[in-house]
């Protein structure tokens, strides 16, 4: 037998940062983070020596205690500062894959439009996530969000396509156009801003998506992607999954009444599923 590839981490490590201003005012991140480590740990698979193995549970420590200095507003900079952490410290790595996600809060506004100095509510569902590939010679540095739920009510169709005796589906040139869309984008260099990358990149997405007709899901994905190319040339490809969530009109024909494409029945499986890569 014959060991092909081997790599091993920790998953789900979840770490929450206050910030203590002067002025009394609180700044919070909160991030979960999944750390994989390859190198030289044969042995460890292979027979009983241990020595190379560095434990999870040191892995899990290591971003808790990082997150005091490196854990801010830009999760590229803690990602970077974790991924070179492990290179350096343990000679036996010689590839570090750290992915990171933000759980955003917003602060409270009180009913005197007043921002609560400790007091946060919850965003969207929608995470910001940043991916790390180092070795000692290069690094790949990815950042995207996931979980983004958008939709548009109108200037959605969907017609022209073939149809057998298994097909049920009508034709429609006014549809819902709802998705949950995943989007990760590759850096082709350190961003002197990701801050400010990331944020054009997300505004050519949606924007895009909110101003073109789209005739299918698989044209607007194209769409958005390229303009999240235009946006900025720091970035080299982006990949796009866009799950098509199914509002379905309601038949009201029984009641004998018109649904004038005003009632829907939101669907969450089966749903379609559309992706596509993006590059220049």
């Amino acid at each position: 037998m014959h060991l092909a590839s081997q790599r091993y981490g920790k998953n789900r490590v979840r770490v929450l940062r206050v910030r203590r201003e002067a002025s009394g005012v609180h700044v919070i991140h909160e991030v979960e983070a999944s750390v994989a480590l390859e190198g030289d740990f044969s042995a460890a698979y292979l027979t009983d020596d241990n020595s190379q193995i560095i434990a999870t549970d040191t892995m899990k420590n290591t971003v808790q205690v990082l997150a005091r200095k490196y854990l801010g507003d830009v999760l590229e900079e803690f990602a970077l500062a974790c991924a070179r952490h492990f290179l350096k410290r343990y000679g036996q790595i010689s590839r570090v894959i750290f992915r990171i996600n933000s759980r955003p809060w917003d602060r409270y506004q009180t009913p005197e439009n007043v921002m609560h100095p400790h007091t946060f509510t919850g965003r969207s569902n929608a995470l910001p996530f940043s991916r790390v590939e180092a070795t000692r010679d290069q690094v790949l540095i990815q950042s995207g969000v996931e979980d983004m739920l958008i939709l548009k009510s109108a200037d959605s169709a969907f017609v022209g396509y073939p149809q057998c005796e298994y097909t049920t589906l009508p034709e429609t040139r006014d549809r819902i156009l709802a998705t949950s869309m995943q989007a990760t984008w590759t850096f082709t260099r350190e961003s002197s801003s990701y801050t400010k990358a990331n944020a054009s990149i997300l505004s050519a997405l949606l924007d895009t998506f909110a101003k073109e007709f789209s005739p299918s899901v698989q044209n607007t994905l194209f769409l958005m992607g390229s303009a999240a190319l235009a946006a900025t040339s720091e970035i080299s490809d982006i990949h796009l999954i866009m799950p098509n969530k199914h509002y379905l009109p309601v038949n009201f024909k029984p009641f004998n009444l018109e649904n004038n494409n005003e009632i829907f029945l939101p669907t969450d499986e089966p749903h379609g599923q559309i992706e596509a890569h993006i590059s220049r």
